[in-house]
C-alpha cells in the first residue's frame, strides 16, 4: 500500500511515453474525453469535424461535434455544411465539452459558443442531421423536423434530389477520403 502513489506516478508516466512513442501528442493526453476546456477552432474539414487549439499552444485535438451527423464533403450539401460550420467557429475560442473518443481517435464533444450548442445550431439550419442510432431520432430531432418543415439547407426544395442521409450515403458510395 506505500507505494500506491509511486505506482499511480509511474503508471501515469509509463501511458504519456507510450502515447508519446505511438505517435499521440501530449495535447491528446492533456484533452481527456470526459472534460470541458475550452480553446480556439484552427480547421473546419466538414459539417461535424474540426480541430481545437488547447490553452497553452498545444496540438490542436481532433474532435467530432457529437449528436450530428452532417453531409459527406463530396455528396451534395457537404461543402455548404463545412462552410457554415467554419463561418460560425473558424479562429473563435469555444468551449469543447468531451464524452469519449470514436473509432477513428477523434474526441466525440459538443462544441459551445458563446453559451450556444453548435451541434444544434448546425442542424436547426438544415446544416447537418441529429445523429440517429438505431430507433433513437438522436438529441436535435426537434429541430431537424424545424429545418426540413422550413426547406432549409440540405432540405432545400431547391435541391434537385431529395437529400441522402450521410451512412446511406457512405454505403452506397464509400467514403470521399481516398
Amino acid at each position: 500500500m506505500n507505494n500506491m502513489p509511486s505506482l499511480c506516478r509511474a503508471a501515469a508516466l509509463a501511458a504519456w511515453a507510450f502515447a508519446a512513442l505511438a505517435g499521440c501528442s501530449p495535447a491528446s493526453a492533456a484533452a481527456p474525453s470526459k472534460a470541458s476546456w475550452s480553446g480556439v477552432v484552427t480547421y473546419v474539414g466538414d459539417g461535424d469535424t474540426l480541430r481545437v487549439r488547447p490553452p497553452g499552444g498545444s496540438k490542436p485535438v481532433i474532435i467530432r461535434i457529437e449528436g450530428i451527423d452532417a453531409p459527406e464533403i463530396c455528396q451534395a450539401g457537404g461543402a455548404a455544411s463545412r462552410d457554415a460550420l467554419m463561418r460560425r467557429v473558424l479562429g473563435k475560442r469555444v468551449v469543447v465539452q468531451g464524452s469519449r473518443h470514436d473509432d477513428y481517435g477523434r474526441l466525440l464533444a459538443r462544441i459551445v459558443l458563446n453559451g450556444q450548442d453548435q451541434g444544434k445550431w448546425m442542424v436547426a439550419r438544415g446544416q447537418a442531421w441529429s445523429y440517429r442510432y438505431r430507433h433513437n431520432p438522436g438529441p436535435y430531432v426537434i429541430q431537424q423536423r424545424r429545418a426540413k418543415a422550413a426547406g432549409l439547407g440540405i432540405f432545400s426544395r431547391a435541391q434537385t434530389a431529395p437529400p441522402v442521409y450521410p451512412g446511406v450515403f457512405r454505403k452506397q458510395h464509400g467514403s470521399c477520403h481516398v
